[in-house]
């Protein structure tokens, strides 16, 4: 059975959708991306996958937690999900560019190379939102480019997992 459910965090509402009990979205309500309607999904806050997420996220934004363990179930193409394979071995408070992921993803398709734009575009519909951590991709010159969920959020995300807290407002 197909359901969702509305999370409340310090950066915002979030929709959370599940296949079964493994987690198949997370987005912030008003970032990009973010599925226009339920569909045939089942509102269900209680679903205990649910309960799990969002003990998993007050603890993340308490900053006591910086690794999650919820199954996964991200939808997308062979490329896409190789890409957010990766984001998932970028450790918590640390960032990479889209260049280096790139590096990265011809190491593993034996040699080929992919570009930067076409691992940035997957980087961008990342379906599972900080669980997946696109947010610690930055641009090659360091700055904060690039993401669904605003760069103010981005900042933010970045700040609390370098141990920092969130920033106020």
């Amino acid at each position: 059975m197909k359901r969702y459910c509305t999370i409340k965090t310090p950066l915002g509402d979030m929709v959370a959708l599940a296949e079964g009990d493994e987690l198949s979205g997370l987005w912030f309500t008003d970032q990009k991306y973010v599925p226009a309607d339920a569909g045939d999904r089942m509102h269900d806050q209680d679903h205990p996958l649910f309960a799990e997420l969002r003990r998993q996220l007050d603890a993340y934004f308490a900053g006591m937690l910086q690794t999650f363990d919820l199954p996964l179930a991200p939808q997308g193409t062979p490329f896409q999900m190789a890409v957010w394979e990766l984001l998932r071995t970028i450790p918590p408070g640390t960032t990479t560019s889209y260049g280096a992921l790139a590096v990265r993803m011809a190491q593993g398709r034996g040699g080929r190379i992919t570009s930067a734009r076409a691992v940035g575009s997957a980087v961008g519909r990342n379906p599972i939102d900080i669980i997946i951590p696109c947010h610690r991709v930055i641009g090659a010159d360091g700055s904060l480019t690039g993401y669904a969920g605003g760069l103010k959020r981005k900042a933010a995300l970045l700040a609390l997992e370098r141990g920092g807290g969130l920033p106020p407002g």
